[in-house]
Formats: structure tokens, C-alpha cells, sequence
């Protein structure tokens, strides 16, 4: 049996020789034969370059080059495309997520179930703003979605039925943890701490965060269209509210006639109606992408043998 690891990096260039230091002698340890995937999502360091040279030091050890930043989601895809093995787990590379389960998470794949997923049992070092992002996005997914992913992560297992039907999924805009709940199959749990990063800092900004938010949810569920009806609601129960005070105003002779109410009503009719169009343009959006048929990401660099080089260019084509 043979186990592939895919791990995407973003600007890593000091801490992949450590996390490759780190995974070697576990995966060895399993007796198993392994390949690594190093995904370079468009590093403007010398990422590519220290994978390039892990990758000529060691055969198992395989790279993959974007020709620019497509996104964790989308080396994560990339991974899915190129791994061979009959188990895919997927970590992130700066060892927050502890090397140490992989045997756990073997040993459970080869009692028979499909899907072994890490849980959080606690978020490390995480600033109290993160946590509190991390616990209104889960919230609102669960409401939206129906799937409970408080604590998920990306750390997972897939056997290589699961990754064949991950590979089927036809949609540009992608989910992992939401879509690895989506597929089913028979599933495993385990808790792990969060490790604290040994190199450098996150890569995601508030920007990147709000945006996979909103990608999360809107690709699960049309419900936050039906907002666009309970804000109706809301904005009459308001505006009758703000009547009231107005007329009241104007019979204590605090307030000019007709001004107030008119200018009122203009805003939020026209607040309303913004937001709301906007709402419907985020589905719009999705749609607009979709339909455009672009590929997921592109590989302008790989450090596979000329044996392997038609499968890189294939999946590549397909992403």
C-alpha cells in the first residue's frame, strides 16, 4: 500500500526543510511506502526553488509549481489531482497540524473507515478576534449548510475512492472541509492541539478570511437569498418604529415638516435595495465564474520524471 502526502506552501521557504525533516522518519516509521506533493501556491520567496532541491535529493519528494497565487483551495486540488496512493492526507505544511497522528490516522484507515478527520481540540495561539471569526463563520455555516464543522480542519485522510469522487466534482470555487462533509462515506475523528508555528507567521489575511467565508457558505446553501425577504420585514417593522418618532417629533415642533420622513425613507429603501442587490450579485458571481469553465490553477513547473509528465499535464488541463 502506498500513502501520499500533500502539503501546500505559501512564501515557506525557510520551514519546508524543517517540516521534511520532521515527516520523513514518521512515514518511514510506517513501514509503508509514501510520496510526498509539495504544492508552491505562486511563492514570490525561494520556495519553489528549496523544493525543487528537496525534490532532486529525494525521488518521493514531489513539486508542484502555480504560475501564480490560485489559493490554498486550489493547491489543495492540485494535491487531490496528483496523489497516487491509496490513502491522501492532507496537512498544512507549518506543522500546526502534529505529524505525530499520521500512524493513528493510518491505523484507523486500515480498520475500514474512508474519511479520518482531525479535530481541534484547541486553537493554539489564535488572537481573540480569530476566534471569534472562526466561531461566527462556523455558526452561520451550520445555520446555512446544515454541517457542524466547529473545530474542523484541513488535516484529514481520504481513501482513494473518496479522492476519485472529490476529482469528479465539476465546480471551480471549492470548499475542502465543507465538501469532505458533503461526500459522506464512512468517517473517523481524532483531537489534536494546534502546534505552534516554528517560522514565520499566517499568511491569511482579514481579506482572504472574509472571502473564503463568503465562497463557504454561498456555495452550500441559497438561503441568505431568503435575507433579502426577512430584511423586508425588518426594514417595515423599522420604518413604522421610525414613523412614529417622526410624527411624534413633529407634533412637539422638533422636527421640519415632511424633511426628516422623506430623507428616512430614502435611505433605507435605498439601503435596502443595495444590499439586497448585492446579496443576489454574490450568487451571480458564483454563477459568472462557474460558467467561464477557467481551470482551477495552473502548474507552470514540476519536478516529475518525463514518465509522469503526461499525467501532471492531464490533471492540469482538467483542474
Amino acid at each position: 500500500m502506498k500513502v501520499s502526502l500533500t502539503i501546500p506552501f505559501y512564501n515557506e521557504e525557510q520551514q519546508i526543510p524543517i517540516t521534511l525533516r520532521t515527516l520523513k522518519p514518521i512515514l518511514e516509521a510506517t513501514g509503508m511506502d509514501y510520496e510526498l506533493i509539495l504544492v508552491d501556491d505562486g511563492s514570490s520567496d525561494k520556495t519553489w526553488e528549496v523544493i525543487r532541491q528537496a525534490s532532486a535529493d529525494d525521488s518521493r519528494v514531489i513539486g508542484l509549481h502555480f504560475s501564480r497565487n490560485f489559493g490554498k483551495e486550489a493547491a489543495i486540488c492540485a494535491g487531490l489531482d496528483r496523489a497516487s496512493g491509496d490513502a491522501v492526507i492532507l496537512m498544512d505544511g507549518d506543522l500546526q497540524h502534529p505529524p505525530e497522528h499520521i500512524p493513528e490516522m493510518l491505523a484507523k484507515w486500515q480498520e475500514g473507515f474512508d474519511i479520518i478527520e482531525g479535530v481541534k481540540s484547541t486553537r493554539g495561539k489564535e488572537s481573540f478576534s480569530s476566534r471569534l471569526n472562526a466561531q461566527v463563520f462556523y455558526g452561520l455555516f451550520r445555520v446555512f449548510s446544515g454541517y457542524d464543522l466547529r473545530n474542523a480542519s484541513d488535516f484529514k485522510l481520504l481513501d482513494r475512492k473518496v479522492v476519485d469522487h472529490w476529482r469528479s466534482l465539476g465546480e471551480h470555487d471549492t470548499f475542502f472541509r465543507g465538501l469532505s462533509a458533503w461526500l459522506g462515506f464512512k468517517r473517523a475523528t481524532f483531537s489534536f492541539e494546534v502546534a505552534a508555528r516554528q517560522t514565520g507567521g499566517s499568511k491569511w489575511s482579514i481579506y482572504h478570511l472574509a472571502k473564503l467565508s463568503i465562497n463557504a457558505i454561498t456555495g452550500f446553501s441559497a438561503m441568505p437569498l431568503q435575507f433579502v425577504t426577512f430584511l423586508g420585514m425588518i426594514l417595515l417593522a423599522g420604518s413604522l418604529i421610525i414613523a412614529i418618532q417622526t410624527l411624534v417629533n413633529w407634533f412637539s415642533g422638533h422636527a421640519a415638516s415632511g424633511f426628516t420622513t422623506v430623507i428616512l425613507l430614502q435611505l433605507l429603501i435605498g439601503g435596502s435595495i443595495m444590499l439586497s442587490l448585492g446579496l443576489i450579485g454574490i450568487y451571480l458571481a458564483r454563477i459568472f465564474t462557474e460558467v467561464k469553465g477557467r481551470p482551477r490553477y495552473i502548474i507552470s513547473d514540476h519536478t516529475e520524471s518525463s514518465a509522469q509528465t503526461e499525467l501532471i499535464d492531464d490533471n492540469d488541463t482538467r483542474a
